[in-house]
């Protein structure tokens, strides 16, 4: 395993205008006019990469504060290995997020609470790793997977499904569409924790 790292810091627009120096209300201008890459967490907040903060500013001219540049740094120790939790469970998302944070704190972890809000995030992100549910508001798992496997520019991630529904060749019909692995719920987070060590290494 990589060498412990912070947690992974994203912006919200509020920090992102206090580090530009400017109102709130410009930082959001800024990414409602597509300017600053942003993507929205389940209550409508907009939430911006240090990644992106930095390509934004370097493109205005502006200096990287030390601050922004010591994420920059640390985050390319990572390896580009990034992890994203598409679960519209709240309570579960949160507690593989928690447990994957504590076990592996070298990987960025993502959350998605919807299909939509997954696939701006695989947009923006491109994380390796996809824990995807199949029972999910907006755009479906079995969608999802399929559009993530196929579209080149996701750049083929690791897909394990989790899934509650009980249909008949459903391990089958994910295989089809490009999942890696297929688990059931009640999920065991250690059987989890195997998958994306094994994954990570």
């Amino acid at each position: 395993m990589s060498q412990k790292t912070k947690k992974t810091k994203v912006f919200s627009a509020l920090e992102v205008a206090n580090i530009c120096g400017v109102v709130n209300q410009t930082a959001i201008n800024w990414i409602n006019a597509g300017h600053l890459k942003a993507y929205t967490t389940p209550g409508g907040q907009f939430r911006v990469t240090p990644e992106d903060l930095a390509q934004f500013m370097k493109q205005r001219g502006s200096e990287i504060p030390p601050m922004l540049q010591e994420l920059l740094d640390e985050n390319k120790t990572t390896g580009g290995k990034s992890i994203i939790i598409v679960d519209d469970d709240k309570v579960l998302n949160s507690l593989i997020q928690k447990y994957l944070e504590k076990n592996f704190p070298e990987l960025k972890i993502f959350q998605a609470f919807d299909g939509f809000e997954a696939g701006t995030i695989m947009a923006n992100e491109k994380p390796g790793f996809v824990i995807l549910d199949l029972d999910l508001p907006g755009v479906d798992g079995f969608s999802l997977c399929k559009r993530i496997k196929t579209d080149e520019n996701f750049k083929n991630p690791y897909i394990v499904v989790v899934t509650a529904l009980k249909e008949t060749g459903l391990s089958e019909r994910v295989t089809e569409l490009g999942a890696n692995y297929f688990l059931t719920k009640p999920l065991s987070m250690d059987q989890i924790g195997a998958i994306v060590n094994q994954w990570a290494r």
